[in-house]
C-alpha cells in the first residue's frame, strides 16, 4: 500500500499539481459563468464532472511525461520521470487507470460530458503519442490548446445547465475566449523558453526552437499586450460582467511583461542550471496570471 502511495504522489508531482489545480479552475469556471441560463446548477453534478475532468487531464499529462522523457532530461527537469523516481511503465499504467476513471465517472452526468473527457483523452495521445505527435510544431501544440480549452469551459457549462438546450452567455464566450488566447500566444512561447535545448534535440519545429530566445520574448509580450486590448475592448463594448477579470488580467500581463524583458538566460553550457530557471520565470507568470484570472471570475460569479 506504501508503495501505492508513492507511486500515486508521484504521478500527481509528474502532472504537476499547479497544472491539475488550472484545469479545474478552467472547468468550474465554465460552470460559474453559466449561471445566467443555468437553473441553480447542482454541486454534486458539477463537482463530480469536475473529477472527470482533472482525472483525464492527469492522464494526458502522464503520457506526456513517459514520451517526453529524453527531453525533459536534456533540459534538466526535475519532475519524476526525467530523475528517475518514477518509472516510465508506472506512470503509463496510471495514465491508462486515471483515463478509464475519467470515463467512468461520467455515467449519470449529461451524455455530452463523455465525448468531452472521451475527446481530451484522444486530444493528449494525438499531442504526445505515435506516430506523428502534434507536440512537434506550435501549430499542433496551439490546436490542441485550443480545442482542450474549448472543452474545459464546455464541460463546465454542460455540468451546470444539465444537458439543456441553453444558450451560452455572453460572459462565458468572452472570457473562454481570452483564457484560450493567453494558453496558446503568452503560455506556448513561455512555456518554449526552458525547453529549447530538449526541444531541438528531440527534433521538434517548436517556435521557440525556430525563432530562438530573443524573438521568443519578444512574441510573448507583444501577445500579452495586444491580447489584454482585445480583452478590455470587448468586456466594453458587449457590456459583460468581466471587470474585476480585465484588472486580474493586467496584473498578469505585467508581470509577464517584466519577466520577458529580462536579460537572456545564459546559454546552455554557462551556467545552464542558472539559464533554466531564468528562463521558467516567464513561465511561471504565465501560470500565475492564469490562477488569478479564473480564481476572480469565480470569486465574482459564485
Amino acid at each position: 500500500m506504501t508503495a501505492i502511495l508513492r507511486v500515486a504522489v508521484l504521478c500527481v508531482a509528474e502532472a504537476r499539481p499547479l497544472v491539475l489545480a488550472v484545469s479545474l479552475l478552467r472547468f468550474l469556471t465554465g460552470a460559474a459563468l453559466a449561471v445566467p441560463v443555468a437553473a441553480a446548477p447542482d454541486p454534486r453534478t458539477v463537482l463530480r464532472g469536475a473529477a472527470a475532468w482533472v482525472l483525464s487531464i492527469l492522464a494526458v499529462y502522464l503520457f506526456n511525461g513517459v514520451t517526453d522523457v529524453v527531453e525533459d532530461r536534456v533540459n534538466g527537469s526535475g519532475r519524476p520521470i526525467a530523475r528517475g523516481d518514477l518509472q516510465q511503465g508506472h506512470a503509463l499504467a496510471a495514465a491508462v487507470v486515471a483515463g478509464c476513471l475519467a470515463l467512468l465517472a461520467t455515467v449519470g452526468l449529461p451524455a455530452a460530458m463523455l465525448w468531452v473527457v472521451a475527446g481530451n483523452l484522444a486530444l493528449g495521445y494525438l499531442y504526445s503519442g505515435p506516430p506523428l505527435p502534434l507536440k512537434g510544431s506550435a501549430g499542433g501544440t496551439m490546436a490542441v490548446l485550443c480545442l482542450s480549452g474549448m472543452l474545459a469551459y464546455g464541460g463546465g457549462f454542460i455540468v451546470a445547465t444539465a444537458g439543456a438546450d441553453a444558450a451560452v452567455p455572453p460572459a462565458l464566450v468572452v472570457f473562454a475566449a481570452g483564457a484560450i488566447c493567453w494558453m496558446v500566444f503568452v503560455g506556448v512561447p513561455a512555456k518554449d523558453l526552458s525547453d529549447i535545448q530538449g526541444d531541438a534535440a528531440a527534433g521538434r519545429r517548436t517556435l521557440g526552437v525556430r525563432v530562438g530566445e530573443r524573438r521568443s520574448r519578444r512574441v510573448m509580450v507583444v501577445a500579452a499586450l495586444a491580447l489584454l486590448v482585445a480583452f478590455a475592448l470587448a468586456v466594453a463594448l458587449l457590456r459583460v460582467p468581466l471587470v474585476g477579470v480585465a484588472l486580474a488580467m493586467a496584473v498578469g500581463v505585467a508581470a509577464v511583461t517584466a519577466a520577458g524583458l529580462r536579460r537572456p538566460a545564459p546559454a546552455p553550457g554557462d551556467g545552464a542550471v542558472e539559464g533554466r530557471s531564468s528562463r521558467r520565470r516567464s513561465y511561471g507568470a504565465f501560470m500565475g496570471a492564469q490562477h488569478l484570472v479564473h480564481l476572480t471570475a469565480l470569486v465574482c460569479h459564485i
